[in-house]
């Protein structure tokens, strides 16, 4: 029961097992991560992949300016990918 057919089998089964485990799970994160980057609002509250608090103040392409601490003071200007986290602002209308 050596024969090539196993084996190729054998082959076609392992990468059908690494695909669900490692990649498939990988695009999803990254399909994730694009919608949540598309989403992103003047006035969301944001976590960075530092760990950083902060409120998005302005958007650009591929730039956002977000405002951390409560004195107004710190702005900095970040790419879109190093927010890891966001929390939507609440309108009151």
């Amino acid at each position: 029961m050596g024969g090539v057919g196993f084996w190729v089998i054998y082959i076609v089964v392992i990468i059908g097992f690494m695909y669900f485990i490692a990649i498939r799970p990988q695009k999803k994160q990254q399909k994730k991560l694009q919608s949540l980057i598309s989403s992103l609002e003047i006035g969301d509250s944001v976590v960075t992949t530092s760990g950083f608090y902060g409120v998005i103040i302005d958007i650009t392409d591929d730039v956002v300016i977000v405002e951390f601490g409560s004195n107004k003071n710190c702005r900095i200007p970040m790419e879109k990918t190093a927010i890891a986290n966001v929390e939507k602002s609440e309108v009151a209308e």
